[in-house]
């Protein structure tokens, strides 16, 4: 039961992964939110711990960026928008709704 377990997790941790390496690839100009949604779609795809993954990952990741934005900026708000947005992304595709909503024009169809 605890090597399924653990086999899981590591399928729900890697999609989430395997969409911020492919955010990173890409690295093209408003697509943050598409592979935002993708990860968290892929992770819940798996069933109810794939989508609980995605939503633990995702929030650290917004908690850990708003850290370290108030040691970049001081109390400026800078970027509180942008992990509005983000989160916003992460459950629509948690929530089952098709990624490519989020999608820019123009990103490689690899992605």
């Amino acid at each position: 039961l605890w090597v399924s377990s653990l086999q899981q997790t590591c399928l729900w941790t890697r999609d989430m992964m395997r969409a911020y390496s492919d955010m990173r690839e890409a690295n093209y100009k408003n697509s943050d939110k598409y592979f935002h949604a993708r990860g968290n779609y892929d992770a819940a795809r798996r069933g109810p711990g794939g989508a609980w993954a995605a939503k633990v990952i995702s929030d650290a990741r917004e908690n850990s960026q708003r850290v370290t934005d108030l040691f970049k900026y001081g109390d400026s708000g800078h970027g509180v928008k942008d992990s509005k947005a983000d989160q916003a992304a992460n459950e629509w595709g948690r929530s089952g709704k098709d990624p490519n909503h989020f999608r820019p024009p123009g990103l490689p169809d690899k992605y």
